[in-house]
C-alpha cells in the first residue's frame, strides 16, 4: 500500500521523534540530564537545535516525554502478569519481568532508575499515579497489599509500603549490578536472572507465614 504525502510526513515526523527521544535516554543516561543540552542531542542524530525544538519547547518538556514514553514501557511489561490470581505468584513474576526488563532495555533502565533528573511538576505528568495499568510501582504495591489482606505474610508484616520497596530494591541491585559490572573478570558472574529468581525465593521465604 502506497502511503499518502500527509501519511508520509507523519511517519517522517514519528520517526524524527524517536530518534530525538533514543538520543536523550543515551545521553541523560551517559553524562546526566543537567549536562547534556539540546544541541548536543541534535548533533548526535545529525539535526540542528532548532529542529528538535519543533518537537519539544524545550528539554524539560523533552525529559517529561521520555519519562512518559519509558515508565509506560515498564507498566506494559507487566499488563500480561496481572490475571495471576495468587498475589504471592504475582510479586515473584514481578519481579523476574523488572529485571528482564532491565536487561531486555539497559538504557531504558539505566536512564528510569540510575540517572538523577529534576521531577517533573505534578500537573504535567499523564500517567495516572496508583493506577496499576499505568504506574508499575502500583501494580507491584497492588499484589503486596492482596498478600496482606489474604494473610500471606507474617503478621508482623503489615506495611505494604515496606514490603514492596524492599523487593523493588532487592531486584534492582541484581539489575544496577549487571549492568554496570565494574570488575567484569575477576568475579566469575552469574546470569541475573539465576540471581534474582534465587533472591526472590528466599526474599518470599523469609516474609510468608
Amino acid at each position: 500500500m502506497v502511503r499518502q504525502p500527509s501519511e508520509r510526513r507523519a511517519h517522517a515526523k514519528a520517526e524524527l521523534r524517536e530518534k530525538i527521544l533514543s538520543a536523550a535516554r543515551v545521553l541523560f543516561a551517559r553524562r546526566g540530564y543537567e549536562a547534556v543540552t539540546m544541541r548536543e542531542i541534535g548533533r548526535k542524530i545529525g539535526y540542528t537545535a532548532t529542529a528538535l525544538y519543533y518537537h519539544f519547547p524545550d528539554k524539560a518538556a523533552l525529559l517529561l516525554e521520555l519519562c512518559e514514553t519509558d515508565f509506560r514501557a515498564l507498566s506494559d511489561y507487566f499488563k500480561s502478569l496481572g490475571g495471576i490470581a495468587d498475589p504471592v505468584e504475582r510479586i515473584r513474576q514481578t519481579s523476574r519481568a523488572y529485571v528482564n526488563f532491565g536487561l531486555e532495555y539497559p538504557q531504558h533502565y539505566r536512564f528510569m532508575f540510575m540517572t538523577p533528573r529534576p521531577q517533573p511538576p505534578p500537573e504535567s505528568v499523564r500517567i495516572e499515579q496508583g493506577n496499576p495499568d499505568q504506574d508499575a510501582y502500583a501494580f507491584l504495591l497492588n499484589a503486596v497489599e492482596e498478600a496482606i489482606a489474604a494473610k500471606r505474610f507474617r503478621p508482623e508484616l503489615k506495611d505494604a509500603q515496606l514490603i514492596a520497596q524492599a523487593v523493588w530494591g532487592a531486584v534492582h541491585g541484581v539489575v544496577a549490578l549487571h549492568l554496570t559490572k565494574c570488575d567484569e573478570g575477576w568475579v566469575e558472574w552469574r546470569t541475573a536472572e539465576r540471581t534474582a529468581a534465587l533472591l526472590g525465593e528466599c526474599f518470599l521465604r523469609g516474609v510468608l507465614r
